[in-house]
């Protein structure tokens, strides 16, 4: 029923997990259809719904504008411990990032990372796409975080696309 609304889409079966020891050497977010895919190579792996930022439309401008970012970055950290279960930093602003924030004469922002769900709220599993609720983060169940965290490493490319 879940894959009839939608609401999960893989390459594996709904609710299957990569298998061990897999490793995506690229993650690609389409803000458009609110999916993330990794990806070993050219072949996809699996995609996941998201929820991300509520201005969604456009590249992140600033800071506090409720806007995902737009372009290629990498996953450059992890935190165990912040107020969403599990989170990977992306290494938002890039140089164009920071070229454009300095023309409009504002800060960038950033903490950008692929996250789960806030910490007391793993409850809400995929009702959390009903909208947009991020500051600019893109979100996905605790189960997928658990998933991404372990197949996606340090220095994985990240790419955001409208």
């Amino acid at each position: 029923m879940v894959a009839m609304l939608g609401l999960a889409t893989s390459l594996h079966a709904a609710g299957q997990a990569l298998p061990p020891g897999t490793v995506a050497d690229r993650v690609v977010i389409e803000k458009s259809t609110h999916t993330l895919t990794l990806y070993r190579g050219r072949d996809p792996l699996k995609t996941y719904k998201v929820a991300l930022g509520p201005n969604a439309t456009g590249p992140k401008e600033r800071e506090g504008d409720g806007r995902t970012p737009e372009g290629t970055y990498i996953i450059d950290s992890r935190k165990h411990e912040s107020a969403f279960h599990r989170a990977l930093h992306i290494s938002y602003p890039n140089s164009q990032d920071r070229q454009r924030a300095r023309r409009l004469g504002v800060a960038p922002g950033g903490a950008i990372m692929i996250h789960g769900l806030p910490n007391g709220m793993g409850m809400l599993g995929r009702a959390h796409l009903l909208r947009d609720w991020t500051q600019g983060c893109i979100a996905v169940t605790n189960e997928e975080i658990e998933e991404i965290w372990r197949v996606v490493r340090n220095g994985t490319r990240v790419e955001i696309k409208p």
